[in-house]
Protein backbone atom coordinates (compact mmCIF):
# COMPACT_ATOMS: atom_id res chain seq x y z
CA UNK A 1 0.00 0.00 0.00
CA UNK A 2 1.26 3.29 -1.26
CA UNK A 3 0.07 6.59 -0.20
CA UNK A 4 1.81 9.84 -1.96
CA UNK A 5 0.17 11.92 0.41
CA UNK A 6 3.50 12.35 2.70
CA UNK A 7 6.29 12.57 0.45
CA UNK A 8 10.34 12.61 0.54
CA UNK A 9 13.03 15.25 0.16
CA UNK A 10 15.75 14.31 -1.67
CA UNK A 11 18.33 14.45 1.42
CA UNK A 12 16.04 12.94 3.52
CA UNK A 13 15.62 9.68 0.93
CA UNK A 14 19.69 9.81 0.96
CA UNK A 15 19.98 9.84 4.92
CA UNK A 16 17.37 6.85 5.19
CA UNK A 17 18.79 4.79 2.29
CA UNK A 18 22.32 5.27 4.36
CA UNK A 19 21.07 4.54 7.99
CA UNK A 20 18.90 1.66 6.55
CA UNK A 21 21.97 0.53 4.59
CA UNK A 22 24.00 0.14 7.70
CA UNK A 23 21.98 -1.48 9.99
CA UNK A 24 21.72 -5.30 9.85
CA UNK A 25 17.80 -6.52 9.40
CA UNK A 26 16.20 -3.15 9.20
CA UNK A 27 14.76 -1.90 5.42
CA UNK A 28 12.73 0.91 6.64
CA UNK A 29 12.69 4.58 8.95
CA UNK A 30 9.05 4.06 11.17
CA UNK A 31 7.71 7.85 11.55
CA UNK A 32 4.83 7.97 14.31
CA UNK A 33 2.59 10.20 16.16
CA UNK A 34 2.44 9.76 19.81
CA UNK A 35 0.54 11.93 22.17
CA UNK A 36 2.89 14.48 24.23
CA UNK A 37 5.46 16.60 23.76
CA UNK A 38 5.68 20.29 24.22
CA UNK A 39 2.84 21.44 21.89
CA UNK A 40 0.28 18.14 22.31
CA UNK A 41 2.01 15.40 20.13
CA UNK A 42 5.35 14.64 18.79
CA UNK A 43 7.24 12.50 16.23
CA UNK A 44 8.72 9.16 16.47
CA UNK A 45 11.33 7.71 14.62
CA UNK A 46 12.41 3.98 14.65
CA UNK A 47 14.21 1.64 12.52
CA UNK A 48 11.68 -1.16 11.50
CA UNK A 49 12.51 -4.56 9.59
CA UNK A 50 9.24 -4.88 7.87
CA UNK A 51 5.58 -3.17 7.18
CA UNK A 52 2.68 -3.61 9.71
CA UNK A 53 -0.58 -4.53 8.58
CA UNK A 54 -1.95 -1.53 9.11
CA UNK A 55 1.17 1.11 7.51
CA UNK A 56 1.51 3.00 5.06
CA UNK A 57 5.03 2.50 2.43
CA UNK A 58 6.70 5.75 1.37
CA UNK A 59 9.21 5.15 -1.16
CA UNK A 60 12.12 7.03 -2.88
CA UNK A 61 15.25 5.97 -4.49
CA UNK A 62 16.44 3.38 -1.76
CA UNK A 63 14.65 5.21 1.31
CA UNK A 64 11.93 3.67 2.65
CA UNK A 65 9.49 5.07 5.36
CA UNK A 66 6.68 3.32 7.24
CA UNK A 67 3.67 5.26 8.49
CA UNK A 68 0.75 3.69 10.86
CA UNK A 69 -2.71 4.93 9.21
CA UNK A 70 -3.27 6.33 12.41
CA UNK A 71 -0.20 8.86 12.52
CA UNK A 72 -1.12 9.43 8.92
CA UNK A 73 -4.30 11.62 9.68
CA UNK A 74 -1.66 13.77 11.52
CA UNK A 75 0.54 13.90 8.95
CA UNK A 76 -1.01 14.24 5.54
CA UNK A 77 0.30 16.55 3.05
CA UNK A 78 3.73 16.53 5.14
CA UNK A 79 7.34 16.39 3.55
CA UNK A 80 9.94 14.58 5.70
CA UNK A 81 13.30 16.42 5.49
CA UNK A 82 16.88 15.90 6.65
CA UNK A 83 18.71 19.14 7.94
CA UNK A 84 22.63 19.13 8.28
CA UNK A 85 22.99 22.87 9.27
CA UNK A 86 25.49 24.49 12.20
CA UNK A 87 22.30 23.48 15.08
CA UNK A 88 23.13 19.82 13.95
CA UNK A 89 21.78 17.28 12.06
CA UNK A 90 17.36 15.79 12.33
CA UNK A 91 14.90 14.89 10.22
CA UNK A 92 12.44 17.51 10.36
CA UNK A 93 8.75 17.44 9.23
CA UNK A 94 7.04 20.15 7.58
CA UNK A 95 3.47 19.32 8.52
CA UNK A 96 0.87 21.79 7.00
CA UNK A 97 -1.58 20.85 9.62
CA UNK A 98 0.50 22.03 12.71
CA UNK A 99 -0.94 24.93 13.61
CA UNK A 100 1.98 25.70 16.10
CA UNK A 101 5.55 23.68 16.39
CA UNK A 102 7.85 24.37 19.34
CA UNK A 103 12.18 24.66 18.96
CA UNK A 104 12.98 21.10 19.40
CA UNK A 105 11.51 20.58 16.05
CA UNK A 106 9.73 17.13 17.26
CA UNK A 107 6.42 18.56 18.42
CA UNK A 108 3.68 20.29 17.03
CA UNK A 109 -0.22 20.98 17.53
CA UNK A 110 -3.00 20.92 15.42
Amino acid sequence: MTDTSVTLSDAAAKRIAAIIGAETGKSALRVSVEGGGCSGFSYKFDLADSPGEDDVVVEKNDAKVLIDSLSLVYMAGSEIDFVDNLLGQSFQIKNPNAVASCGCGTSFSI
